[in-house]
């Protein structure tokens, strides 16, 4: 049994390893991002409408687990720099949609590496690292049910 002291080691918290690492990757992000001219979280924004091609705000900061706050000022750069666009519902116009402009499209055949040379630099198979994701994905999930 761990002592009672343990649990107060910095060492000990998985918040601060989540923390860490999280600083880490996004470190080793950076400077493929650089190339693309984004930032790490505007890189979360192109990766949900790369999928989806469209959605409103609110999806967008629930995906992204960030708030309005947050998401709007980011997307009023992301629009400006001509990645984005957004507009209100037609059905509703206290919505707003974002959608990608052809530029942020673009970007998508450029990004296919971003993935490729995190794993390389990681040190990690693509079998580990698919465990690891699955893992923190669940932890996630329970966290947040």
């Amino acid at each position: 049994m761990a002592k009672k002291d343990d649990m107060l080691r910095l060492d000990s918290q998985l918040c601060f390893s989540i923390y860490a690492c999280s600083r880490e990757i996004i470190g080793l992000y950076r400077p493929l991002l650089d190339d693309l001219g984004i930032t790490y979280p505007q890189y979360l924004v192109l990766l949900v409408l790369w999928e989806q091609k469209e959605c409103t705000v609110k999806e967008l900061g629930n995906r992204l687990y960030l708030d309005s706050g947050t998401l709007t000022p980011m997307l009023k750069r992301m629009e400006n720099n001509g990645l984005v666009k957004r507009f209100r519902s037609q059905q509703d116009e206290r919505v707003v949609l974002i959608s990608l402009t052809k530029k942020g499209e673009s970007l998508k055949e450029r990004a296919y590496c971003i993935p490729e040379e995190f794993l390389a630099k990681s040190g990690f198979t693509l079998a580990e690292m698919k465990e690891m994701l699955v893992r923190l994905q669940s932890l996630r999930k329970q966290m947040n049910a």
